[in-house]
């Protein structure tokens, strides 16, 4: 129970009819959700104005409603609050409500079109086996601790952050390691949020679904440093074009990694195997499990963080050699066949040539190299046909499938990909609908020593196919027809 007063600190207002000085139960976005004295804050959706449930909010128990605009019934005993925005109030009134947990922890957002997962995840790893309490809030799962939860967004609703913060610092963490999207800043999920730190991994091609040119995608990600306290480090990746962009005009701690070209933290690749990649870090040299150069970039990143979290360099080195890769990154198997499976959520252009290099730039091309792709329904278009171009480019054998199909239709996706085959490779790709199938038809083109490339999904266990999520995990599929070949 909280004064309604109290949880408006921060947030624009315009105007006020009621009084503020009530206690309300809890906040919610979700009309369906409203108990009894809760406060409903009316949110603009893609899909859906929460603006169009205010009466039912308020028939079901709400003694305060925050909007942007005031409706037309006004209820007598009812707290009408107008705003700025409600994304943004939404942020503030979850952080004041849970008493603004993010001060007590050391908060680091890691933002980038590829590697916010393995760098987030990775950190929770490094922390933990340096004795820490830690959180985690990533694409794949939110981990408060040892305890773990599911998570459904890679940067949840302004609610559910600061909930599991709030249980990170209940439960003694002292760090949180968050993955940071476009979608989640342009959105206002992190306002209100006191970040210790920030990192940039790179941009390439996502999200103009959502962004529509790829200059706003990048100002976005650019407004997440530029909200950085001067008293958080903002590290970013100076290989990237945009890595410079990002710290513009950060006043936070600005400090740079690289491969490339000259910056803080530097590293050298001295090997990459399948085995793992040797690494010489700042004139260190460290062998770690990871594979390919882009991993290479998300250790820099890792050991760049630690080390202005305050953690010996020689300890984090040592730590770096013990990380184990996440689910459903670069996730490799060698059948009892000696066919080689990795499944990777590659599902940017950038990630699936990321992929595909490293594996060319390690095997000895005797082998067969088969990749099994497709593209997620209702989003980017544009990425479809450049995706299977680089498919094609970088494989021997290419099967392009369904992903996740969403509300499309799985036909015409696998169509506007096969628009970006050329000529001389089209007697290498083929079609198949059934992702099940595009997986057991790998299988059974590969022989001993070859190696099968499955992206797209990586560590998600469902397909989802006209709004209903099926179960569905390409590494348990993948390895259950090897198995049976062998």
């Amino acid at each position: 129970m909280k004064l309604l007063k109290d949880i408006l600190y921060k947030v624009h207002i315009e105007a006020v009819r009621g009084t503020t000085d009530v206690t309300i139960g809890k906040i919610e976005f979700d009309s369906r959700k409203i108990q009894l004295n809760d406060a409903f804050v009316a949110i603009r959706g893609t899909l859906s104005d929460g603006h169009a449930f205010i009466d039912k909010a308020v028939d079901q128990g709400a003694i305060a409603v925050i909007c942007e605009e005031f409706p037309e019934r006004i209820v007598n005993g009812v707290t009408y609050i107008q705003v700025q925005s409600t994304h943004e109030a939404l942020a503030f009134t979850a952080a004041n409500y849970y008493d603004n947990p993010s001060d007590k922890l050391k908060l680091v957002g890691v933002t980038g079109t590829n590697g916010k997962t393995t760098i987030a995840s990775l950190l929770y790893q490094m922390f933990k086996r340096a004795g820490y309490k830690v959180g985690l809030l990533s694409t794949v799962k939110i981990l408060v601790d040892n305890n773990e939860f599911k998570a459904t967004h890679t940067t949840p609703d302004s609610l559910t952050i600061n909930y599991y913060l709030n249980e990170m610092a209940e439960a003694g963490c002292e760090f949180c390691f968050m993955e940071v999207s476009s979608h989640g800043i342009h959105q206002k999920r992190t306002e209100g949020l006191h970040f210790t730190g920030g990192i940039f991994t790179n941009l390439t091609h996502d999200h103009l679904d959502y962004h529509k040119t790829f200059a706003e995608y990048r100002d976005v990600k650019k407004s997440f440093f530029d909200n950085l306290p001067k008293t958080a480090f903002a590290i970013s990746n100076v290989d990237d074009k945009n890595g410079m962009v990002m710290l513009q005009n950060t006043v936070a701690k600005k400090v740079t990694y690289a491969i490339k070209s000259y910056a803080d933290y530097k590293a050298q690749i001295l090997e990459n195997q399948f085995s793992g990649l040797l690494l010489k870090i700042n004139n260190n040299e460290v062998w770690t499990k990871l594979i390919g150069a882009f991993n290479a970039y998300n250790l820099l990143a890792i050991y760049a963080t630690s080390v202005e979290l305050g953690l010996e360099s020689d300890e984090v080195l040592r730590l770096l050699s013990e990380l184990e890769s996440v689910s459903g990154r670069f996730q490799y198997f060698v059948s009892p066949g000696k066919i080689t499976a990795v499944v990777d959520y590659a599902h940017t252009p950038d990630a699936l040539e990321n992929v595909l290099k490293t594996i060319n730039d390690i095997r000895t091309k005797n082998e067969i190299l088969i990749t099994v792709v497709g593209c997620g329904g209702d989003r980017d278009k544009t990425k479809r046909p450049v995706m299977a171009k680089i498919a094609s480019d970088l494989s021997n054998k290419v099967i392009f499938t369904s992903d996740n199909p969403r509300s499309e239709d799985p036909q015409v996706i696998i169509d506007e990909m096969e628009k970006g085959v050329e000529p001389q490779n089209f007697k290498k790709t083929l079609s198949i609908l059934d992702r099940k199938q595009a997986i057991k038809t790998a299988c059974q083109m590969a022989q001993p020593n070859d190696i099968i490339v499955i992206a797209g999904k990586g560590h998600e266990t469902y397909q989802e196919i006209k709004g209903v999520r099926h179960d569905f995990d390409d590494m348990k599929i993948v390895k259950e027809f090897l198995n049976q070949l062998s």
